[in-house]
């Protein structure tokens, strides 16, 4: 007979083999999601130019500098979000009020200064969002933060917190400030 902590030792190999298996698999799906987001957002720009292009009634005019700068404006507008709709990537042009609201909430929290200097974790983001502190909400609030990092509407550091994504030089310029930050001593 196999003495109890033999078993229990056993049990907790397997779990532990079982854990690593589905992180790998975890990987593997964000990976797979992260692709099928990026052929929907393109499905969804084609679809948007098609639509634009059928509203126009079929009138084939010669492209003119002035009929380029109208059709990018025409294009860069983007229809209110909805949820769970794909993040768009950040540009100058571009507003927090082009997201859809979760993300756009994520956002406020990260640019209100919450946890201030070293940026704010998953966890303090969900607390923000005032969702119940379980790994399950705050795991998907990671996943929404990341996902705004990789688009540019924040920066995460490598400790795993998010901070506002630094300004570009346009909004130096125009904050009067060296750093864009509100200056100081």
């Amino acid at each position: 007979m196999a003495s109890v902590m033999g078993l229990l030792e056993e049990r907790e190999a397997a779990a532990r083999v079982r854990a690593e298996e589905l992180r790998v698999e975890m990987e593997r799906v964000a990976v797979e999601l992260a692709d099928a987001e990026e052929v929907l957002e393109r499905r969804v720009i084609a679809r948007t130019e098609l639509a634009e292009a059928l509203a126009g009634g079929g009138e084939e005019t010669p492209a003119s500098p002035a009929g380029v700068r109208e059709a990018s404006a025409v294009s860069e507008k983007a229809p209110a979000p909805v949820a769970g709709s794909v993040v768009p990537r950040w540009h100058e042009a571009a507003t927090v009020n082009s997201l859809a609201v979760d993300y756009r909430r994520i956002v406020e929290l990260v640019e209100s200064g919450a946890g201030v200097g070293e940026g704010v974790s998953a966890k303090q983001l969900a607390a923000g969002l005032q969702l119940e502190l379980v790994p399950g909400k705050i795991e998907g609030v990671r996943s929404k933060a990341r996902r705004l990092a990789e688009r540019g509407w924040l920066a995460a550091s490598p400790t795993g917190r998010f901070t506002p994504r630094e300004p570009t030089p346009a909004a130096h310029a125009s904050s009067g400030m060296p750093s864009g930050r509100g200056g100081g001593s």
